[in-house]
């Protein structure tokens, strides 16, 4: 994506200077996960920005307002091969190209391992990593023929540092970061950039979700007590004002689509870097302890 400049929109004054400069960048861009939150802020962004915009999810009547600001709104379930096939096909089809891929869709189970029924690890990571392993190998073929595009991840710190009851959400997501980190050293000499996006901690409906994932998966188990406690102090900071504004992710994701070279990591969010460096550094059993007393006490 050589041809792209990296200007700030906010730098140019004239009218005249702006519409052009969006005109010779604008970007065909495929976005999953769109339909609320962090997706359907970065969709509008996006669009103000000039892009072309075409929005995934598989409530379409949800993504509907974003119609006036140019986006094109389309259903797709990234469980469901056809359906990830008709929505690739439909971007080539009406635009011939597709410069951006951003694979946004995924979603947060949590529970012990012992107790979250395979069919629901399954699915888990059928959304959070074979939809997005998939929609890179269709979007690919395209992709090389330009010699120019770029993929971007939405990963997490959760795939750098493990927490408390979140083993398959984990899983999931360390599978990005590592597929991620192979795809770009393969699809480089093809013009083609691969860039991850690792938030921490987003105030967003995520956490509340994962915490009602979890008190009901560990209801009646030998895990319910710590379950509780855990589902607790997840609400609480999800609740609070203690973690990032989902602006931050959606402002990371237009750099890295912006950026004349991205950067291959973009770790935002508040304790995200302190979180992953703890990992890196404390004794395995000091980083178990620590984490063991959001299942034991109250932290917030």
């Amino acid at each position: 994506m050589g041809e792209t400049r990296s200007v700030p929109l906010g730098g140019l004054t004239s009218p005249l200077i702006k519409f052009l400069y969006m005109k010779t960048n604008t970007k065909v861009i495929l976005l999953t996960g769109a339909s609320s939150g962090i997706g359907y802020d970065t969709a509008e962004a996006l669009a103000k920005q000039g892009h072309k915009v075409y929005a995934f999810a598989r409530r379409v009547e949800r993504m509907q307002p974003l119609c006036q600001f140019g986006v094109v709104p389309l259903m797709m379930d990234v469980t469901d091969e056809q359906s990830m096939k008709q929505g690739v096909q439909a971007v080539i089809d009406n635009e011939g190209r597709i410069d951006v891929l951003i694979n946004n869709a995924g979603y947060g189970y949590f529970g012990s391992v012992e107790n979250v029924p395979l069919t629901d690890a399954r699915h888990q990571l059928e959304v959070n990593i074979f939809g997005l392993a998939r929609l890179c190998q269709l979007v690919l073929p395209v992709m090389r023929a330009q010699h120019s595009g770029r993929i971007i991840n939405i990963a997490s710190v959760a795939g750098r540092a493990v927490f408390y009851y979140g083993g398959w959400y984990h899983v999931s997501k360390y599978a990005v970061e590592a597929l991620s980190d192979a795809l770009r050293m393969e699809v480089k000499p093809f013009g083609v950039d691969v860039v991850i996006i690792e938030p921490g901690a987003i105030k967003t409906n995520w956490g509340i979700i994962a915490a009602d994932h979890l008190a009901e998966t560990s209801k009646g188990t030998v895990y319910e007590r710590t379950g509780e406690m855990m589902a607790y102090n997840l609400r609480s900071m999800y609740e609070s004002r203690a973690i990032s504004h989902p602006s931050v992710v959606r402002k990371a994701i237009c750099r890295a689509v912006n950026a004349r070279r991205p950067r291959t990591r973009y770790r935002i969010g508040r304790m995200a870097t302190a979180i992953v460096w703890f990992h890196h550094l404390l004794p395995t059993r000091w980083w178990d302890a620590l984490l063991r007393l959001m299942g034991t006490r109250k932290l917030m």
